[in-house]
C-alpha cells in the first residue's frame, strides 16, 4: 500500500469511525456508572465490526468487478456520497432525538450497535473493491482506527458528555462525500 492509498484508506477509516464514536460518547455519558472495560469491549466490538463489513463489501464488489469496471468511478462516488450525506443528514437529527440509548454493557445490545455502526461500510467494502488490492491491511487499519476513535469517544463521554455529537457525524459524512469526489474527479482527470 502506497502513502497516497494508506491515507485514503485512514482518511475513509475515521469518517466510518464516526458513527462508534458518537454512540460511544453518548454511552459513555449516560452510563457513568460503567468502568473502562465496558469501553474496551465496546471498542473492540466496533473495531471488529468495522473490519468485517468491508472485507464482506469487498468481496461482493470483486465478484461484481467485471460488470461494474466501466462505471466503477461513478459506483464509488455515489455510494460515498449516499452514506456521506446520510451520515450529514442523519447529524441534523441527532440533537432532536433525547431517548437514552441501550445499555452497551448488555452483550446483545453490543451486537447490535456494531451492526448498526457498520452498515455503512458493507457499502464502502464495495467501493474498496474498486480502488484498492489491499483489503486485509485496509480492514485491518479500519478496525484499529475505529477502535481507538470509540475508545476516545467512551472516554470523552465520560467527561464533557454530548456536546459534540452532531458536529463529529456532520464531519464524517462531509470526510466521505470529499474522497467520493476526488476518486471521480482522478478518474475524470485522467481519462
Amino acid at each position: 500500500m502506497n502513502c497516497c492509498e494508506f491515507f485514503m484508506i485512514a482518511a475513509i477509516a475515521v469518517a466510518l469511525a464516526m458513527d462508534a464514536f458518537a454512540v460511544s460518547i453518548v454511552s459513555g455519558s449516560v452510563f457513568r456508572h460503567l468502568h473502562i472495560r465496558h469501553g474496551i469491549r465496546m471498542a473492540l466490538f466496533f473495531g471488529a465490526f468495522q473490519s468485517l463489513m468491508p472485507l464482506l463489501g469487498w468481496a461482493a464488489g470483486k465478484g461484481l468487478q467485471s460488470h461494474i469496471q466501466p462505471f466503477d468511478h461513478w459506483l464509488a462516488f455515489g455510494l460515498l456520497t449516499f452514506i456521506g450525506g446520510k451520515m450529514a443528514f442523519e447529524s441534523l437529527k441527532i440533537g432532536k432525538v433525547e431517548k437514552a440509548p441501550s445499555d452497551p454493557s448488555n452483550l446483545i445490545v453490543l451486537l447490535a450497535l456494531s451492526i448498526a455502526t457498520s452498515i455503512d461500510a458493507l457499502a464502502v467494502g464495495l467501493t474498496l473493491s474498486l480502488v484498492t488490492e489491499h483489503i486485509f491491511s485496509s480492514v485491518l487499519l479500519i478496525g484499529l482506527i475505529t477502535f481507538v476513535i470509540a475508545l476516545l469517544g467512551w472516554e470523552i463521554g465520560k467527561r464533557i458528555g454530548r456536546f459534540f455529537e452532531t458536529q463529529i457525524e456532520l464531519a464524517g459524512g462531509l470526510i466521505l462525500i470529499g474522497i467520493g469526489l476526488k476518486i471521480l474527479l482522478e478518474h475524470l482527470l485522467s481519462s
